[in-house]
């Protein structure tokens, strides 16, 4: 497999997909990610955000459109480039978290057993305790570091911190977010905006259908707007309904 590195990290043009006929959760759905970046993917429920992510990681398939991986068209090739975190936990509860780690080790080659420990140890996960016995909040930490400690490409996480304490959100966005691949990018939805704002380098508000209401650098939007992107979010929605 070869990667072009002059290629966006995700190239989506012209996506569609329906459930039911007639009616598409995304409609002509457009999105380019570049290498480096944080993208917060924000907007309501139900308006195709996690019909996304599962686009790009093949759990779905698109009923018309393109999907480009570091300019690879999407397959089970590509699959390999892609560190996916669905929403609800999904891992094996009699399992111990020693034995994930050895699990997602022969699995991945690009895992860091190394990195995905310490973070356990820092967040007071014990590794040789069974999944079961964690609380909801530990289970989505777990998750988290097992996706996090991946050395690919794309990073997917979908409402990464929302059974998260508030007390770990901060080192789990400074430390797990901050420390990834410079030559990687993720993508975050969320509807905690303002905790996740501090590590975002782009957003987009996206309506129902897939359309993009508004986009762009962080840091930009905030110097010219005088608004967070938190905030931002909150205009853009007042009045927005679903047609």
């Amino acid at each position: 497999m070869i990667i072009n590195p002059d290629k966006p990290i995700l190239q989506c043009q012209h996506l569609r997909k329906c459930y039911t006929a007639g009616v598409p959760v995304l409609a002509d759905f457009n999105i380019s990610v570049p290498s480096g970046k944080i993208l917060g993917l924000l907007g309501p429920n139900g308006c195709g955000k996690s019909t996304f992510l599962k686009l790009v990681a093949g759990i779905l398939t698109p009923d018309s459109g393109s999907i480009e991986i570091c300019g690879i068209p999407r397959s089970e090739e590509t699959n390999s480039l892609i560190s996916y975190l669905p929403e609800r936990t999904y891992f094996n509860a009699s399992m111990y978290v020693n034995q994930l780690i050895e699990f997602f080790s022969d699995f991945y080659s690009d895992f860091d057993a190394g990195a995905a420990e310490k973070m356990l140890r820092d967040l007071g996960i014990p590794l040789n305790q069974k999944l079961s016995a964690l609380s909801k909040g530990m289970k989505e930490k777990t998750q988290l570091i097992m996706v996090m400690s991946r050395k690919t490409k794309l990073y997917m996480l979908d409402e990464p911190i929302g059974g998260v304490d508030p007390a770990s959100r901060e080192y789990i966005l400074s430390t797990i977010l901050g420390n990834f691949n410079p030559d990687a990018a993720v993508i975050i939805t969320t509807h905690l905006i303002n905790d996740i704002e501090p590590v975002l380098d782009e957003f987009a508000f996206m309506g129902y259908g897939g359309e993009i209401l508004r986009a762009g650098n962080a840091d930009r939007v905030r110097e010219t707007t005088g608004k967070t992107i938190d905030e931002l979010f909150r205009e853009v929605f007042r009045c927005y309904v679903r047609y």
